[in-house]
């Protein structure tokens, strides 16, 4: 039995279970030995059947009969029904939802049987349990799953391994296939990606031992020297990896851009508003980069309205008015990607802006058409072109920046000296989607990636660790603190009349709701939550007759899109009901009250963006979570929000509270659970880090350690989804 070794050729397996194991993305016995328990359970103590207390959680050791699938007569539920016996009497047994369990334990087997005693004194049953096969001559000494020591039973505090499950897989399937696994020795057959000095260093054990202590640990302390272990190792993959892509980064030449200075001082100067001290610091940090030999590779990282398109525009600045190596005419091009149509007209409106009175050339390239300013008919405006047309002048360098979303990385958009990229919301796109656009240049271009998400300290040097960081955690000067309320249900009309009193003094408001259409009611798991298209029929007839309520969601068409939003900037709409669509890149300054139904469906960092909507002047801002359900736990991390309007607290209270899985779409982009509880360890993630910078200084082909390398190999595809 070998690591590689597809798990159809060691199991049985159904197709249902090939199904589940896929969507688990288990396909080989490596894949399962490192598909790792969420938590672990106590057995209990172990007693007879004739001691059982309800209630209470016991470990029997004792025999199985007569199990059978079956349906229970008022539920309807499929259950799995057995009797147990010991020497003191018999109890019934349930398995609710796993009618296969009869498969996995055949009549008569000898088992240690562990789990919560229900019903009453007088018929008492067992729901549940974890069950585990005992050979009958050693049911007086330990027969820990996987346990190699002689411990008496009835002294021995078992644990059971509980897993992530999916239709058709059960933690009871995962705990057998690993003792067969295991019995096998398949574990000892996987090269450890850690190296002996690194396992050394830090006490870690090697990665045989740790797969055991991790899927059937005899101590609590053992599964956690081997959680420990595994969550190091991920990062130090992670990192190495970034490390890596790092190292080619700076092995690349890149343009050099000769007009920063001057240039970046008088755009500056011609602002009407200072830049903020953070702002300033940015720019330097970018500024210096561009005077390296390598391309910059750099995250600005701000806080909602904390000004990063300003420090974009800035960066562009310097390189737009830099000439191309050996050449008295023409002008470096820059590339910004947008994740959305809405955010890509919205930059496009501010580089207008920013630049209406010079003679840089911008144009904008979405799905849905494209745009070029300044206009031949009017200096001052901008004028819709053919895509032709469009990508003609981009080829020939006529245009110099060219902002866009997905549509900026295809084959037929061509640049003639792309000398720098910049990348809005970084965590919307895929490492491949950026290798694209750099790929638009013969010459590595300079890359700026940019996200309104604050991002815990832990989750940018692991995600980002290929990238220098600088940070805006300031907000530029008039901007007036917001007030964030908790309402009930019941108390949605007390929102409604501060909304409607905003809407009195000439300002607007935005209502989201977690759903486009209502939800159908012929489906029981569907989100039973507010849906944007109904919520503005009945805003509008019985809320706000005397105002107009307006429609935004991620089905409209792009066309109908920017009319909503144009109506909106130009308040033609005074209430705007909407998705989470809004949640970046809206700007409209009058809009000074948001009511967020459902917001217990949302990440504090997502609640954070939304709200951010109505942060962009000096009218005082109001903003209103109204929860669907109010559980102690959803009201505490509300409850954070309402106190605290810096994201970056927002954005560690989010991590500690709920994981990094819930910031950044972090738990699709190639983390384990493990990976995400590490996230939260200041002094493993800068061990792993300094580890990862050490090994790629002195072996950057990783040949000495061929499964750190594969390791590598896959964390490179797995991390962003691509």
């Amino acid at each position: 039995m070998f690591p590689h070794d597809p798990l159809t050729k060691h199991f049985h397996l159904t197709q249902g279970h090939v199904a589940a194991l896929r969507r688990l993305n288990i396909t080989t016995v490596e894949d399962l030995l490192r598909y790792f328990p969420v938590r672990y359970e106590s057995a209990g103590q172990t007693c007879n059947v004739k001691t059982l207390v309800p209630g209470e959680k016991v470990t029997l050791v004792g025999t199985l009969f007569k199990l059978q699938a079956k349906k229970l007569w008022k539920s309807r539920r499929s259950a799995t029904e057995g009797t147990f016996k010991d020497a003191s009497g018999s109890v019934r047994v349930l398995w609710f939802n796993q009618p296969y369990i009869a498969s996995y334990i055949q009549e008569g087997s000898t088992v240690r049987l562990s789990g919560t005693v229900g019903g009453s004194a007088e018929r008492p049953y067992i729901a549940n349990p974890e069950a585990e096969i005992v050979p009958a001559e050693e049911i007086t000494e330990s027969v820990g799953l996987f346990s190699s020591t002689n411990a008496k039973l009835e002294t021995k505090d078992s644990l059971f391994a509980v897993y992530p499950e999916t239709s058709g897989i059960t933690s009871l399937w995962f705990r057998h296939a690993l003792e067969k696994l295991f019995k096998k020795g398949a574990e000892k057959r996987i090269d450890d990606p850690l190296s002996s000095e690194i396992r050394d260093r830090y006490h870690l054990p090697h990665i045989a031992t740790a797969l055991l202590y991790i899927h059937a640990p005899d101590t609590r302390a053992h599964a956690e020297v081997a959680r420990k272990r595994f969550s190091f190792e991920e990062i130090f993959v992670i990192q190495t990896s970034r490390a890596l892509e790092r190292l080619r980064n700076d092995a690349q030449a890149a343009f050099p851009i000769t007009a920063a200075d001057t240039y970046v001082h008088e755009f500056l100067s011609s602002v009407p508003f200072p830049p903020t001290k953070a702002q300033n610091n940015a720019i330097h940090d970018i500024l210096a980069d561009f005077q390296k030999p390598h391309p910059m590779a750099r995250l600005l990282e701000g806080d909602v309205g904390s000004g990063k398109t300003f420090v974009a525009a800035a960066a562009s600045v310097a390189v737009v008015h830099s000439r191309p190596p050996g050449r008295y005419a023409g002008t470096l091009q820059v590339a910004y990607m947008a994740p959305t149509e809405i955010l890509a007209q919205q930059h496009f409106n501010s580089f207008i802006e920013y630049f209406s009175h010079s003679p840089i050339q911008i144009g904008l390239i979405t799905g849905s058409g494209c745009k070029k300013f300044p206009s031949k008919i009017s200096k001052e405006s901008a004028t819709t072109i053919s895509r032709a047309l469009l990508l003609k002048w981009v080829q020939n360098g006529e245009i110099a920046l060219l902002i866009g979303t997905h549509a900026l990385i295809q084959k037929s958009v061509r640049f003639q000296n792309l000398a720098l990229t910049i990348i809005d919301e970084q965590h919307r796109f895929g490492t491949a989607q950026r290798r694209a656009l750099s790929r638009k240049s013969t010459v590595m271009p300079h890359f700026l990636s940019m996200t309104a998400t604050p991002i815990p300290r832990t989750l940018a040097l692991t995600l980002y660790g290929d990238l220098d960081i600088s940070l805006l955690d300031e907000l530029p000067p008039g901007r007036a603190k917001i007030t964030t309320k908790i309402v009930g249900p019941k108390e949605r009309e007390t929102a409604y009349e501060a909304v409607r009193r905003e809407l009195e003094k000439g300002h607007q408001a935005y209502v989201i709701c977690p759903r486009i259409e209502e939800p159908d009611p012929n489906k029981i798991h569907a989100l039973q939550a507010k849906s944007a298209k109904a919520e503005a029929k009945r805003l509008q007839k019985d809320v706000f007759p005397e105002f107009t309520v307006g429609l935004l969601h991620g089905a409209m068409t792009p066309r109908e899109k920017e009319a909503a939003l144009d109506d909106f900037s130009r308040n033609k709409i005074q209430v705007l009901v909407a998705t989470s669509v809004v949640e970046v890149g809206i700007n409209v300054p009058n809009a000074t009250a948001i009511i967020i139904e459902g917001a217990e469906r949302f990440g504090l960092a997502q609640l954070h963006q939304l709200r951010g909507r109505i942060m962009r002047s000096s009218f005082p801002p109001i903003c209103f979570l109204v929860p669907g359900s109010m559980g102690t736990a959803s009201y505490a991390r509300l409850r954070v929000l309402e106190k605290s309007d810096d994201g970056f607290k927002l954005a560690e209270a989010d991590l500690a509270n709920r994981g990094a899985g819930d910031l950044l779409g972090a738990r699709q982009s190639g983390i384990s659970d493990l990976g995400m509880e590490a996230l939260k360890n200041l002094r493993l993630i800068q061990a792993a880090r300094k580890e990862a910078e050490s090994l790629i200084a002195t072996d950057a082909t990783l040949e000495s350690n061929a499964a750190l390398k594969e390791r590598v190999a896959c964390a490179s595809t797995e991390l962003h989804n691509e």
